[in-house]
């Protein structure tokens, strides 16, 4: 089964501008949810037109999605003869949240019975289900099976959660969050230019220890490589994210590996880079120094007088001198407008490609999230404007695509 769903947090989303998008809601409690979705999607610049079964009308109007959408909302066949055909034709693509297990029923099996059916089985795009139901429906073997056979077509499946359910229950069924559907819906119309590419990927800092509750790192929140993970994971590239200690979820559809130090670090890039990787983004903020004798025991402050320091392993220039080594992407973080020092990084470590930003300059650097970097290859460079990091991250891509063309 195709599943797609993510970290919360802000999405690339502008591939919805300009779009125009089938809404589906079904007879759910969480059909009122879906008010926020039409909201979601219009403030991103999206024309969204709702199609509601008459169960959905049990629980939320129609006047509410007409005045949050400010599109006619559409509940009967008859309603307006051939819209199905229309509505169908026009749209970019179809959501449907919540999907009841009666819809998802329908769906699987070609029936067309109401307006959403009809439009769906007339609908040639990207269709994105957010199923929503009592557990134990969930886990019904037709209901599985119907959701398999849905996604083995080309739909994506957003969900469902685990959590508490209207019924009281604990369990796996509630609907996505929202921002999850949203994102989903942005990935389906962003072009699948890094399909068959294998990304390694890292992010956050490292954590050198002077003792079991004290050691050194940096101010490295992981943001920039999530944003560069899930632009690539969006652009159809299998993608592996090696982290250090960040407070951000694990994105979804990522295999995400957790590490401390810069050695798990180091051994962690090597491994899977060893495993036929196409590109290494090292955006990692991976510590320069560590304890010389780190203590196994919690130090007393007199023990500071003197912290004895030595090098950690470089991962960039191990991974530059292997036999099959990938197209290498570093980062040099630095205090000032040194670009020059960036390039010399690039070219004595190895690398095809540097990322220069200035964590001096406000709202870019550390734990923003937006950024201002210069590109840098063997060819030369591009300075961005201040955007937000999900924004670099497809420049740094749109960079590295040019390159390997």
């Amino acid at each position: 089964m195709k599943s797609f769903s993510e970290a919360k947090g802000k999405q690339n989303l502008k591939s919805l501008k300009n779009r125009t998008i089938l809404l589906g809601v079904t007879g759910g409690i969480a059909a009122y949810k879906s008010a926020e979705l039409v909201r979601r999607f219009t403030d991103h610049g999206a024309s969204v037109n709702v199609i509601m079964t008459g169960a959905a009308q049990q629980f939320i109007t129609p006047l509410t999605f007409q005045t949050l959408s400010r599109n006619p909302v559409y509940t009967s066949l008859f309603q307006d003869p051939l819209k199905h055909i229309s509505l169908a034709s026009e749209a970019d693509l179809m959501v449907i949240a919540p999907a009841t297990a009666n819809i998802i029923g329908k769906l699987a099996n070609g029936i067309a019975d109401d307006m959403l059916s009809t439009v769906f089985l007339a609908f040639k795009g990207p269709v994105v289900i957010a199923p929503s139901m009592n557990w134990k429906m969930y886990e019904n073997p037709a209901v599985r099976e119907n959701l398999k056979v849905l996604g083995s077509r080309g739909c994506i499946i957003v969900g469902p959660e685990s959590g508490s359910l209207a019924c009281g229950e604990e369990g796996k069924g509630r609907l996505s969050d929202i921002g999850d559907i949203v994102d989903a819906a942005a990935a389906s119309l962003i072009t699948k230019d890094l399909a068959g590419r294998r990304m390694v990927v890292t992010a956050g800092p490292t954590r050198e220890y002077i003792d079991p509750v004290r050691f050194i790192s940096n101010r490295s929140s992981g943001k920039m490589g999530w944003s560069l993970a899930k632009a690539a994971r969006d652009r159809g590239a299998e993608v592996v994210l090696i982290s250090g200690p960040t407070s951000l979820a694990d994105p979804k559809g990522i295999r995400t590996i957790r590490v401390e130090t810069a050695e798990m670090m180091l051994l962690a890039v090597l491994e899977e880079v060893s495993r036929s990787a196409s590109v290494l983004i090292m955006a990692a903020a991976v510590a320069d120094f560590r304890p010389s004798e780190p203590s196994a025991v919690k130090l007393g402050k007199t023990a500071f007088e003197t912290l004895r320091l030595e090098f950690t392993g470089d991962v960039i220039s191990k991974v530059a001198s292997s036999e099959k080594r990938p197209f290498i992407i570093g980062f040099a973080a630095e205090t000032g407008s040194n670009v020059d020092r960036a390039r010399e990084k690039m070219l004595t470590k190895g690398m095809d490609m540097i990322v220069f930003n200035d964590v001096t300059e406000e709202g870019a650097g550390f734990e923003t999230d937006t950024n201002r970097v210069t590109i840098i290859d063997r060819n030369g460079s591009k300075a961005t404007d201040l955007l937000h990091k999900d924004l670099i991250a497809d420049e740094i891509l749109d960079r590295y695509l040019q390159i390997t063309a």
